[in-house]
């Protein structure tokens, strides 16, 4: 199996020391998860996911259609055999093609004995077409209704995902062959690995997938000098200092999602947004949301609104003299933008300008995965848990984002933490993605609710916010729609959709990647591409038809979009030179929080 690396095996009395370090650490960290959690529930919930139902439908539909399920087996019957036939062929020496390859970007077989070990090829291989024929079966099966099937899929990835021979130490050649050279040092490593994780999450596993110590917030990440120039009950606003002697007149506000923090904004300066913003000539301004406890658990979506944009606007004015903004609303924050630019257009409020969204949707129509966590009883189930704190838990979301990209941000970590017993390597943005927030429980419920689980948004009046039904035909102001190929979380299919519900000139560009990397994507990485269609149609086939693909970054297509729209430049605006005088330092202290 593959190349042996030079390191010599550990010492018996090492490995006994070491077990009985870890044998301590676990009676410790079992004794103080009782006594913190004395009423444990003693039947935990067997359906959290809300699928039983979602499996009755699919042993319905395939005993209602025995036909269709023979025709499946039939095919996994035929591959297995093409297998088992190659297998033979190339154990007499004779060369024969895979009969399956794992698709583009799935990295979980990337080790050489992957390919040249024919017992492991053999595993591989059967993996995939059983989990291929698997996933068909579900996805071909007649007699479902929409959301039962998305529910079925997404769960059935769920599973072949965590039976993927890599998860396993005697199915991963890799770990073997760790296991071999170190004497099960590694495995041993990675029980340590494991009680640390428990640890951190009081007693409930939370995978590291970076290194917690090498990063801070403000002095290796989050960088950029500015001031906080204002701040109420639920963000503070940045004013960052400008890095050119101009800038333009109208002034740049970004609203992030408040699900993350914002400075994924402002990781470092090689990939900073705020940063190659601000060396354009913008003047930045960005809300950085509290992280709320059970003191705002009642602060509502109409809240957010008030003391969010329009809060901000009204500090904008002060600190710069400029009633008119550009604005930026990321994810959610996007949704809330919508949102406020509705009620503004119904009270003749002008004061945004051009409008960017960075992957957000307003037509949740065709949301995504996101929405087999979103029904009915599993919004009950979160309402109750949100009724007693007061918010709904960071680890909750960020667990539930995990599980959009299980192969990536979850299983990669149990075989390199756990099975492999390395440590995670620094890394910025698993850094952010592990520092979540809590979510007010008014605000998160109403959001669910009318949002994701009603679609309210799109419905004129569905919505009413400060006494203002919203219509969204109403936004009359120029938007740059921006989506990710590859997201997971807002589909470009869904985001597309606000095409027909905004009445102003849309500029719509597909960027290469997802939710994150396809919106932090710094010219000078030259990585992904985007796709504007110049002809802008309204129907997305036809869009994607006609579209152009450009290599690289789709920041200086945005910059050409909006310097037009930003006035003309005057003399650089620091932090303080208003009417505001500064609290503290960015990145702030409610990032911190």
């Amino acid at each position: 199996m593959g190349k042996k690396e030079t390191e010599n095996p550990t010492d018996g009395a090492s490995i006994a020391a070491d077990l009985a370090q870890v044998s301590a650490q676990y009676q410790m960290l079992m004794a103080d998860y009782m006594t913190r959690h004395p009423q444990t529930r003693e039947f935990p919930d067997t359906d959290p996911f809300n699928t039983s139902d979602a499996w009755a439908a699919l042993a319905q539909a395939w005993m209602a259609n025995p036909m269709q399920i023979l025709e499946a087996q039939l095919d996994l019957f035929r591959g297995l055999t093409q297998l088992w036939q190659n297998m033979a062929m190339q154990a007499m020496g004779q060369t024969a093609p895979p009969v399956i390859e794992p698709e583009q970007g799935d990295r979980r077989f990337s080790h050489e004995d992957w390919d040249e070990n024919q017992i492991f090829s053999f595993i591989k291989q059967s993996y995939l077409l059983t989990s291929r024929w698997f996933l068909n079966a579900v996805k071909d099966t007649e007699g479902l209704d929409r959301e039962t099937r998305i529910k079925l899929e997404f769960f059935s990835k769920q599973f072949v995902d965590a039976l993927s021979p890599t998860n396993f130490v005697m199915t991963n050649p890799e770990v073997l062959q760790k296991t071999f050279e170190s004497g099960g040092e590694n495995l041993l490593r990675g029980l340590k690995n494991v009680l640390n994780d428990l640890e951190k999450g009081d007693g409930e596993l939370k995978i590291s997938m970076t290194d917690p110590d090498a990063f801070e917030v403000g002095q290796n990440i989050a960088t950029t000098p500015g001031k906080v120039i204002y701040q109420n009950d639920i963000l503070q606003l940045i004013q960052y200092e400008p890095t050119t002697e101009k800038v333009f007149k109208r002034p740049l506000l970004i609203m992030p999602p408040w699900i993350n923090k914002f400075y994924i904004l402002d990781l470092q300066p090689k990939n900073s947004f705020v940063k190659w913003a601000l060396d354009k000539g913008y003047t930045v301004f960005v809300v950085s949301w509290v992280n709320p406890d059970e003191r705002l658990a009642e602060k509502t979506f109409e809240d957010y609104m008030f003391e969010g944009p329009l809060d901000a606007l009204d500090a904008i004015e002060a600190a710069t003299g400029e009633k008119s903004v550009n604005v930026i609303g990321y994810c959610i924050g996007g949704t809330l933008l919508a949102s406020t630019l509705a009620y503004m257009a119904a009270k003749g409020d002008k004061r945004f300008n051009a409008v960017t969204f960075f992957t957000a949707q307003v037509d949740f129509s065709e949301a995504g995965d996101l929405k087999v966590f979103i029904d009915d009883e599993q919004i009950e189930s979160m309402e109750e848990e949100m009724a007693e704190k007061g918010y709904l838990d960071a680890k909750s979301m960020q667990q539930t984002f995990n599980m959009l990209r299980s192969n990536d941000l979850i299983w990669s970590f149990v075989v390199n933490n756990y099975l492999l017993g390395k440590e995670p390597v620094p890394f910025d943005l698993l850094y952010w993605n592990s520092d979540s927030t809590r979510m007010p429980r008014a605000l998160h419920s109403f959001y669910l609710r009318k949002f994701y689980n009603e679609n309210k948004l799109i419905e004129p009046g569905g919505i009413t916010l400060g006494g203002v039904p919203l219509d969204l035909s109403l936004i009359e102001n120029p938007v740059y729609l921006q989506a990710g190929r590859e997201d997971h979380i807002a589909p470009y299919q869904s985001v597309f959709k606000a095409v027909h519900h905004f009445s102003g000139p849309t500029r719509f560009m597909l960027a290469g990647s997802g939710h994150i990397a396809g919106v932090i994507n710094h010219p000078d990485a030259k990585k992904y591409n985007f796709s504007i269609n110049p002809e802008n149609p309204t129907n997305l086939d036809e869009w994607i038809t006609g579209a152009k693909t450009t290599p690289g970054s789709w920041w200086p297509d945005w910059h050409k979009w909006l310097s037009k729209k930003s006035g003309k430049k005057v003399p650089a605006r620091h932090p303080g030179d208003g009417k505001l005088t500064p609290i503290e330092n960015a990145p702030g202290s409610y990032v911190k929080a």
